[in-house]
Parts: structure tokens; sequence; C-alpha cells
């Protein structure tokens, strides 16, 4: 697929400069940092030492006050509350993080986790029912509850008080809840607006220890589930969510719960766990539960207290993952089908897809498949409780949840944010519903959005790659959106004979470039398509980025290639 060589903006002479002159640093290392505004000093300082105490006061979020008032209300008076969270990686760390550290304070509390199949996203009808049957006074929801307006106002009349944790985009009538948090709420003053779901729960809690003077680094040795949250749900790592990061990850590594530590483990993961660990190594088994059975099997992984039973449930969830890998193949084969053999779907700004057999727990990530062929908004339906449920995903720069809403006259409900969101709908809508997304999208996408995108931050010559320039660039970590690692292009490269194809999909070989005697180690993971040319000695442009592979003990750098461009 042809992808978009995109050049960032190289940033005044100036700040270069003094960075330069400020940092001891190379041009290189100063224009990287430049470009993602850091210019100064001090600004360098922040980036590369993240300090907690750079926390924001969580009672700059709108309704936290009231939060923590109907809180230790309830606690004052041994009220029962829920601690209610989704079913994905953010939900169930958010579960596992509030209901594990107010459990150490007060005991009758319960968690709730809704079932993906029988439920479907969000506060359901269902589990507030169960809350008034239980006798639950205050629910606590997490990573969902911003357009629970009807469920909410349903358990207000029974009783239930609710506090809402949200990140996602609020309607324009907020439910009836004693606190709405959401820093994306409009009359929100909070400064930093891209917390994940656990972020908003970690927010409630460093309030709640404020209050009653409770220490915080309790609650800081928790951050490892809020940096999971966050790699997780793909929410830029800047500002606060970088400091959050950081410190989860230095938990994770440092000394991990015993649910993780047995997941690393069972992963079979043996290097220093970074965001790209948890997102391919950690996450696809945290959300296998939801997917395949129930997620409350992770949230016992992540609270378990021994390693007995964090290995029990650590094998449960790495089988879940198996056959989650299963269904998610043989479903994103036949959805691939059922586009190349339209020749409409096939020309079409968007993917529409339905079948009502396929299992509700992977069609987000068939989404994220079609998109690596067909690189679009795409959207999978199936059937659910007599409806056609599904997930959306979208392409870089496209506001996904912005389109739905110009389709919401077709739908029941439907929620989320930008790139990601989830959808219900009558079946009988689904053929409107496909005619009506394909115009609204047609309508909003640029043809430049329709093209996968490779953002390069700086031309790099051969002979300055070394351990120094990749021990700095080592320290912009952790890398994530908005501070995704830095991608270079060199010109004028070419491999020697030793180019080869491992398992018959990824490139393997070693590369110099034309006026240098340097070679480098490189591999272009599922890049077989180059391989004649490359074979030929042909030269060639390259983006990659570097990073520190190990053999046998040995460590070394190498080249990770995102893109080769021909000459002709």
């Amino acid at each position: 697929m042809e992808k978009r060589w995109v050049l960032r903006e190289i940033p005044d002479e100036t700040s270069i400069s003094r960075l330069i002159q400020q940092l001891n640093i190379s041009k290189t290392l100063a224009t990287i940092l430049a470009q993602r505004g850091v210019d100064t000093y001090d600004k360098a300082k922040s980036f590369f030492r993240p300090s907690l105490d750079e926390l924001h006061d969580p009672f700059l979020m709108k309704d936290m006050d009231h939060a923590i008032k109907r809180l230790n209300f309830a606690i004052r008076n041994k009220e029962k509350i829920l601690i209610y969270g989704d079913y994905d990686v953010d939900g169930t760390t958010s579960v596992a993080l509030v209901y594990g550290f107010l459990k150490k304070y007060y005991d009758n509390l319960d968690f709730y986790i809704p079932d993906r199949n029988k439920e479907g996203y969000g506060v359901s009808d269902l589990a507030v029912q169960w809350a008034a049957e239980n006798n639950f006074k205050l629910i606590i929801t997490l990573d969902c509850g911003i357009k629970a307006n009807h469920q909410i106002s349903k358990g207000k009349k029974q009783g239930i008080d609710f506090i809402v944790c949200d990140h996602h985009t609020p309607d324009e009538n907020l439910p009836e809840a004693i606190a709405v948090l959401d820093p994306k709420r409009n009359d929100c003053p909070y400064p930093f607006k891209e917390l994940a779901g656990c972020g908003v729960g970690f927010k409630l809690l460093q309030a709640y220890c404020i209050n009653n003077d409770i220490s915080l680094n309790p609650l800081f040795r928790n951050l490892d589930l809020v940096c999971i949250s966050i790699a997780s749900d793909l929410v830029p790592i800047v500002g606060e969510n970088r400091i959050l990061a950081y410190y989860g990850l230095k938990v994770l590594n440092k000394k991990p719960r015993p649910g993780l530590k047995a997941l690393i483990d069972i992963s079979g993961y043996r290097r220093k766990i970074d965001i790209s660990g948890i997102v391919f190594g950690l996450a696809p088994r945290i959300n296998a539960a939801g997917r395949i059975k129930h997620a409350i099997d992770s949230v016992k992984l992540l609270l378990a207290s021994n390693e007995d039973e964090a290995q029990k449930f650590a094998h449960q969830l790495n089988l879940h993952n198996t056959n989650r890998k299963d269904f998610d193949m043989n479903i994103t084969r036949e959805a691939l089908e059922m586009i190349d053999n339209s020749e409409t779907l096939k020309v079409s700004k968007s993917t529409v897809l339905y079948k009502s057999d396929w299992h509700k727990g992977v069609i987000g990530i068939v989404a994220s498949r079609c998109i690596e062929k067909y690189y679009r908004p795409t959207i999978i339906l199936t059937k659910s409780n007599g409806k056609a449920t599904g997930s959306a995903r979208s392409v870089n720069g496209f506001d996904l949840y912005e389109a739905l809403v110009k389709c919401s006259d077709l739908l029941d409900k439907f929620g989320g944010h930008k790139y990601a969101a989830g959808l219900t709908l009558p079946i009988e809508n689904i053929d409107a519903f496909k005619s009506k997304f394909e115009e609204v999208v047609s309508s909003m996408i640029t043809p430049s959005q329709l093209i996968p995108q490779i953002n390069i931050d700086i031309n790099l010559d051969f002979k300055d790659i070394g351990n120094k320039l990749y021990l700095i660039i080592s320290r912009l970590a952790p890398f994530g959106p908005g501070n995704m690692q830095p991608v270079f292009v060199s010109s004028n490269v070419k491999s020697d004979k030793s180019a080869r194809l491992l398992k018959d999909q990824h490139l393997k070989m070693f590369v110099s470039q034309k006026g240098f005697t340097k070679k480098n180690e490189a591999i272009g993971f599922r890049m077989a398509e180059f391989f004649d040319r490359i074979s030929k000695e042909e030269y060639f442009d390259m983006a990659y980025t570097i990073e520190e592979a190990e053999y046998r003990g040995n460590k070394y750098l190498q080249l990770v290639v995102k893109d080769i461009r021909f000459a002709h």
C-alpha cells in the first residue's frame, strides 16, 4: 500500500541553537526535541525528568468536590458502593484500581463488569436492576456512563446515586448523576483533556486521599494499572499522561503486581516492558477475557494477591487470547473477501460490513485489520440481542465520532471518540446506514486522509547512527500518540547480497548509504514485496526507527524499516 511521507516542520534555528548550547547535544537531537515543543532548558528538564509533583490538582475537575462529598458520605454511613467498569482494558484496569484501592479503607463495596454479549457497552438496565435488588446506594462508573442518561435516571428513582468517571465525548445533556467527572465536558476547567478512563478514576482517588489526609504513595504504587490503560486506549502520551505512564512503567518493571508478573511471564516477554510491550503483549490478553468469555477474569487477575491465584487467571486469559486469534483470523478473512468481491465496496470511501454470526468480541480488531488493507473509516457489525451492534475505527485525521453524529437518526445509540466508537442500530436500518455513512464520509474526508501517513522527523546520514544517538532517543520515551518514536529517513541506501526473507514475509538485510562505508542491520516486517528489487542492489530511500535488538545475550542497534521508496 502506498504511503505518504510527511516531513515534520523544522523549528527555527534560534530554538535549535539554544538547545544545542544549553543541553550540549547534537543538532539532530535538538531538532527532534524542538519538534515536540521542548524548546527551552526548563521544558527539557521537565520532559526528561517527569515529576509526580507536576500532576494537576484533581479538584480542578468539574464536580470533583461533589464526588468526594458523596463518597465520604457513603463511607461514613456504611452504604454499599458498586464500582462499575467497561469490559475492555481501560475499564478493567479502572475497576481494579478504584476497587482495589478503596477496599483497603472500606469493606462494604463490590465491583461489576457488564457481559459484552448480554448487556453490551456501558451502564446496562440489567446492572442497575441488580444493584437495586442488592441494596447498593452509590455506583461509581469508570470508562463509561457519560451517555447513560436513561439508566442513571432509572437508578435514581430506585434510590441509587451515581458518580460518573468517563473520558468519552459527552452529549449536550449530561446524566443526572451526583457528579460527572469528564475532562471533555465543555464546562470543565481541568487543564488536561486527554486522560484515559482509568486516569479519571485515578484523579478521583487522588482527590479522596488529599481530602482525607491519606498519603499518596500507596496510590502511586497503582500507576502500573493507569499506565496499561494509557497504552491500551491509545490516548496521547503527553502532559499528565506522560507523567503517569513514566512512573507506571517504573512500577511495572521494578515490582509488578502478581497478576501482571504472571501475564508478563506467560506472554514470553523477556525485555524491559515499554508501551509497545503493553500494547502487543499484555493488553490483548487482558482484553481477551471480555471478548471471548467475561472480563471479570481480567479484574480478578489484576487484583490477585498471590502467585498461585495469578498464575491460574493468567493461564485463563492466555487461553482466551488464543481463541480470540482464531476468531479474529477467520472473520478478517471473511470481511476482506466481502470487500474484494464487491466492485462498489472496493472503491468506496468507507467500509460498513454486517454478518449476523460474527463474534461480537473481535469485531473491533477486524475493523482495524480491514483498515490495514483498505485504508478508510471502517465499521464491522454483527447481530446481538436482536440488534446490529458494531465497532468503528477511523484513519489518521478523520473524526469518526462526528460522522456518526450525522448518522444518529438511524442509530439507537453510539459512543466513543475521534478514532474509535461503538454503535447499535435496528437491523432493518443497516442498508440505509451504509448509504448515509458513505455519503457523510465522502463529504468530510480529504484525499490525503485516505492514504496512510508516515511522519518523518528528520533526514539522517548513516555516519550519525550510533549508541550515543540511540541512548538519548530512548530517553524520549515513553513513546505513543503525541510523542511517537522518532522516524528518520536516509537517501541512496542499498542492501548487500545478504538480503533474505524470514518466514517468507519479513525482510532482513544489511544496508549501506552512498558515500559512507558503515553498514547497519535492518529489518522490515511484512515487507516481502520489496525483496526482488532490493536483491538486485538497487538504491532506495528508507524511512526507519532505531531500536535495540538482542540475540543470545548480545545487544546491538537495528534499523526497523517503516517504508521504502525506489528512485523510479
